[in-house]
């Protein structure tokens, strides 16, 4: 492996989504605790994948 790999692809994609997805729960939890919103699946799916799509573009950006 060369010092400039970037690493797999798809592994980057895959941590990307889980830890969005452990993110996305947390604020969604935090803003349900406070009663902000709802905590539903869809809501913390929706967070996940905004923070999956923001974090795509400032990287690749």
């Amino acid at each position: 492996m060369s010092p400039k790999s970037q690493g797999d692809p798809r592994v980057l994609f895959v941590m990307n989504l889980v830890l969005s997805a452990l993110f996305a729960t947390m604020v969604v939890w935090g803003a349900s605790f406070i009663d902000l919103l709802a905590f539903t699946f869809e809501n913390v799916a929706t967070a996940a994948l905004v923070l999956t799509a923001l974090t795509y573009l400032v990287i690749m950006r």
